[in-house]
């Protein structure tokens, strides 16, 4: 059986391990720039430790995708849309996790608290990136 291509591929080989991957043709083309295909949440650096991650993760916090959606093959405008959703849903409580409503704070600590507990099982060290 043949395996079906990547979205906006031609290859059925997985997408190369970068945050969201380009060919070299569509980083100088506009008119192709939007080809960008994100690999996923879980096979993104340690587990989704990126800025995509936190978009997706806030996702799955305000119910915007379901936890299961890890949005491997989005295109980048989709990641994209996603923000401005998460970002819209952020905003009555400042984008502060202090201002959740207890609901939506415990969803948040469960999910980032595996999110990290995997990150560190892929040797992921918060130390790392201090400011």
């Amino acid at each position: 059986m043949q395996q079906a291509p990547y979205p906006g591929t031609k290859s059925t080989a997985a997408p190369a391990r970068s945050h969201i991957t380009q060919t070299a043709h569509e980083a100088t083309s506009p008119m192709l720039r939007t080809k960008k295909v994100y690999q996923g949440i879980h096979n993104d650096s340690y587990g989704g430790m990126t800025p995509t991650g936190n978009i997706i993760r806030d996702a799955w916090v305000f119910g915007i995708i379901p936890e299961d959606e890890t949005c491997e093959g989005w295109l980048v405008g989709g990641i994209e849309d996603l923000y401005d959703k998460v970002s819209a849903a952020w905003k009555p409580y400042g984008h502060l996790v202090s201002q959740l409503p207890p609901e939506l704070r415990e969803r948040h600590k469960r999910i980032y608290d595996a999110a990290i507990a995997r990150a560190k099982e892929l040797g992921w060290d918060a130390s790392l990136y201090t400011d």
